[in-house]
């Protein structure tokens, strides 16, 4: 079982900055990739950034140039830079990431809880 927790999220104005956090925990025996997904009022879920386990980064077309994603392989944490925040990035953030539990089984998709990022003036 792997625990998710997401801090970081807030009220910004525009053309500011947040850094979002996301620590896995639990019983970890390797982390494959790590990413963050946000959902608007209305809207799908999309990807906005992910980072696989030897480091290669994508980004939405919609964030590219300002948003900057990043890992901490030893704490099993993900970061997000966020920075020249728009409305349009208003969303509830969420991190995901690909966990194995031990050599011999699988990996599996968990979820975090969730963070509002609100950017208005």
């Amino acid at each position: 079982q792997v625990q998710l927790v997401e801090s970081g999220g807030g009220l910004v104005q525009p053309g500011g900055s947040l850094r979002l956090s996301c620590g896995a925990s639990g019983t970890i025996f390797r982390v494959d990739t790590m990413g963050w997904y946000r959902q608007a009022p209305g809207k799908q879920r999309e990807l906005v950034a992910g980072v696989t386990s030897v480091g290669d980064t994508n980004y939405a077309d919609s964030v590219m140039g300002r948003f900057a994603i990043s890992r901490d392989y030893a704490k099993n944490t993900v970061y997000l830079q966020m920075n020249s925040l728009k409305p349009g990035d208003t969303a509830v953030y969420y991190c995901n990431a690909v966990i194995q539990h031990s050599w011999d089984q699988p990996s599996y998709d968990y979820w975090g809880q969730g963070t509002q990022v609100t950017v208005s003036s």
